[in-house]
């Protein structure tokens, strides 16, 4: 699934800022701990002092066998078992008040009093639970990372939004541009030096497209000028030729054919100058197209081609159905789909054209078997043998369908008929 490009860092920042959060509150926790049991064992040290040297002003306290109010005890050791290092230890004890074991920090060294005898000395001071401290850590962490993420979403929605506004304005231009349309592009202004680099480039890109498209244009239009030129001038001759009275009837069936085959050759001509200007989008005036209205002038334009054939031509107008789209092209379209329903047909045969709303629809009866579907609208193949054929007329139909978006064209055989459909659907 596709998302945004803020989406998309946020759906890493998100889960990375909880990695760093886990492990900043391990190392938090450990630090926090440490600086608790430093400052207890600092009380404790500076306690034992306090009471060996009352100790030795009061004889008295070196009775103090039991933990008290006083929170201490001195019990009297061998020789051997005397050590005055100071040595810390945490240890559970049972409070009463609380009904369970609470933590404490003891403190055990060793000392020697008045009287010359050694003495160990325990004093003990009620610490931090740690899994209360462990619980309030976590706690706060959670409030700190929901507030975090909420920040990071808002951060997101507003501010990110507003600045990749000059992004999403150059994917709009990319996304609105068409050959020869360069100077619709809207204007993008921006302080991030990478979105006017970025701009930049693109332009620099587009101005390039459009150097070559106008050069190709303008080679297109020349090669087909001078290739109609002498083409014509061929055929004028060849007209000279067979209307000569002395040539043998063999040479003036050869000159016929070759006549015929400079026809084919000028209508391929323009057929691939008509595919070249469509697919380079030089057919940019769109208006809306009635194809009940244009399908009646191509009739009208084929009338004595489908009498001599002896076609029934039937044209059913239930909806009226428009397009927007190049005039030239919708007569161009509905020409070539209407010659290529005449040319396929047998003689006395049918052809039948059904216009409903949202859809035009042309059938012939065959003349053979269905058609191939993966190449009837590829270019140069052809559906017969006929000599006559470019194999480009429904390549023509394609690109011109495949020029505006909504419009489709497909291909179907239903009781030995041809049947072609162009649908629209206005998005």
């Amino acid at each position: 699934m596709q998302i945004s490009l803020k989406n998309y860092t946020l759906r890493y920042l998100i889960p990375g800022i909880l990695l760093v959060m886990a492990i900043w509150a391990s190392l938090f926790y450990a630090y926090i701990l440490d600086e608790v049991y430093d400052n207890v064992d600092d009380g404790l040290k500076n306690q034992k002092i306090e009471i060996i040297r009352e100790a030795y002003g009061n004889p008295e306290l070196l009775e103090t066998k039991a933990f008290g109010v006083n929170q201490f005890r001195i019990v009297q050791v061998n020789e051997k078992d005397y050590s005055p290092v100071n040595v810390f230890r945490n240890e559970f004890i049972y409070m009463p008040y609380d009904e369970e074991d609470e933590p404490y920090r003891i403190l055990k060294t060793g000392f020697y009093a008045k009287d010359g005898k050694t003495y160990s000395l325990e004093i003990r001071t009620s610490t931090v639970e740690e899994d209360d401290l462990m619980l309030d850590l976590a706690t706060a962490l959670l409030v700190l990372y929901i507030v975090i993420v909420l920040s990071i979403f808002l951060i997101n929605q507003f501010v990110l939004t507003k600045a990749y506004r000059p992004f999403r304005k150059i994917l709009q231009n990319l996304q609105a541009y068409r050959f020869g349309g360069v100077n619709n592009l809207a204007k993008v202004e921006s302080n991030v030096i990478e979105f006017n680099q970025l701009n930049t480039e693109i332009n620099q890109m587009i101005q390039r497209n459009e150097d070559v498209f106008a050069e190709q244009k303008r080679f297109i239009e020349n090669a087909s000028h001078e290739l109609q030129t002498p083409l014509a001038i061929t055929i004028n001759r060849l007209d000279l030729l067979m209307e000569d009275e002395d040539l043998p009837e063999k040479h003036l069936v050869q000159l016929a054919e070759t006549k015929d085959a400079i026809h084919r050759m000028v209508n391929l001509n323009k057929s691939l100058l008509m595919l070249s200007r469509i697919e380079n989008r030089q057919f940019q005036d769109v208006e809306q197209i009635s194809f009940n209205d244009s399908t009646r002038e191509v009739i009208n334009d084929y009338e004595d081609l489908i009498a001599f054939k002896q076609l029934d031509l039937r044209l059913d107008c239930k909806a009226d159905f428009y397009v927007r789209m190049n005039p030239n092209l919708a007569q161009v379209l509905i020409s070539n789909m209407l010659r290529n329903a005449i040319k396929y047909n047998h003689a006395e045969g049918v052809i039948a054209i059904e216009i409903t709303q949202g859809e035009w629809k042309i059938r012939n009866s065959s003349t053979g078997l269905p058609l191939n579907e993966k190449f009837i609208f590829q270019r140069f193949h052809k559906q017969s043998q006929d000599a006559l054929s470019n194999g480009l007329g429904l390549a023509i139909v394609k690109s011109i369908v495949d020029s505006y978006p909504g419009l489709s064209i497909v291909y179907s055989f239903e009781n030995n008929f041809h049947v072609f459909s162009l649908n629209f659907k206005n998005s």
